[in-house]
């Protein structure tokens, strides 16, 4: 009866879960769609093509992540906790909320910049990333075209720093706000940045990630053009790097990837454990192979 009572409650939450995300999906598309229409980079249709696909990919995104998270994040919680040193943890607890949350959002980002460095550097790593690449048209719900494998990756790689360093912690209270906090507003944040929006934000898109920035990164014209921008927020975190590239009086023209993925969304999950056929090639720069070239700073 007990074990009943749990796979009842079970069905329940991920009902829930499907409803808030449902109700997201009306949300964001309320916003982004009129945006898209009035502000388009590139004209294309609502329905483009390849959106039932990426429709999947928006439910999965929200459900099955968090699953696979969960074990190693209260892992590295609790060995962060009892490693690091309470003084540490005490101070960092004393300042206020929205100082914890910027902080964290600098520390995660820097986490996150690697890990993305990374899926296209690495061969093995680059299979699970380039199903986010293989778009050919952007827009917001490009987002969370992410094969979940990918997605624990890099989210892993940009919340541990935030539990090594204290601002994060297992226990109750708002240090455990930080990581949701961190989170949110990053997967906000990449809905913008995927949209296919033609904005422009003059100084500030050196400070924070826009489209234009963003879409540099899906970009597919050219060699000079592709691993640059990888940073999910904070463009001077590429500059830091060596890896920026935002030219003032150019956009990108193609997108996508040289190789041809399967449409569908079964074909794409899979594809990466398919030992039986070809990988997906690394990008290239003209420098060195899977590695990134130099910064442009065009104005």
């Amino acid at each position: 009866m007990e074990a009943l009572t749990l796979t009842g409650q079970s069905f329940a939450a991920f009902g829930l879960m499907l409803v808030r995300l449902s109700l997201s999906l009306v949300l964001f598309s309320a916003i982004f769609v009129p945006l898209e229409r009035l502000f388009a980079l590139h004209p294309q249709k609502v329905f483009r093509k390849h959106i039932a696909t990426d429709l999947g990919y928006y439910f999965i995104s929200g459900l099955v992540p968090s699953l696979l998270l969960s074990p190693p994040l209260a892992l590295l919680a609790w060995t962060a906790h009892a490693l690091l040193p309470g003084g540490l943890t005490l101070a960092v607890a004393q300042w206020p909320l929205w100082q914890r949350v910027v902080v964290a959002l600098v520390v995660e980002e820097i986490g996150y910049y690697w890990a993305h460095r990374w899926t296209h550097e690495v061969p093995l790593l680059w299979q699970f990333h380039a199903i986010h690449h293989s778009a050919e048209q952007m827009d917001w719900l490009v987002n969370t075209r992410v094969h979940p494998v990918d997605m624990v990756f890099t989210r892993l790689c940009g919340l541990a720093p935030l539990y090594a360093v204290g601002l994060a912690t297992p226990l109750a209270g708002a240090s455990n706000l930080v990581p949701v906090l961190v989170l949110l507003i990053g997967m906000l944040w990449g809905f913008f940045v995927h949209a296919n929006l033609r904005w422009r934000f003059g100084p500030l898109e050196w400070l924070l990630a826009t489209p234009a920035f963003h879409h540099w990164h899906h970009t597919n014209d050219g060699p000079d053009c592709v691993n640059k921008n990888y940073a999910a927020m904070f463009p001077w975190v590429d500059r830091m790097f060596g890896t920026l590239f935002l030219p003032r009086n150019r956009r990108p023209e193609r997108y996508g990837i040289d190789a041809e993925l399967e449409p569908d969304l079964a074909g794409q999950l899979l594809r990466p454990f398919a030992v039986w056929q070809p990988g997906v090639k690394l990008p290239v720069t003209p420098d060195s192979p899977g590695r990134p070239g130099p910064t442009s700073l065009e104005t």
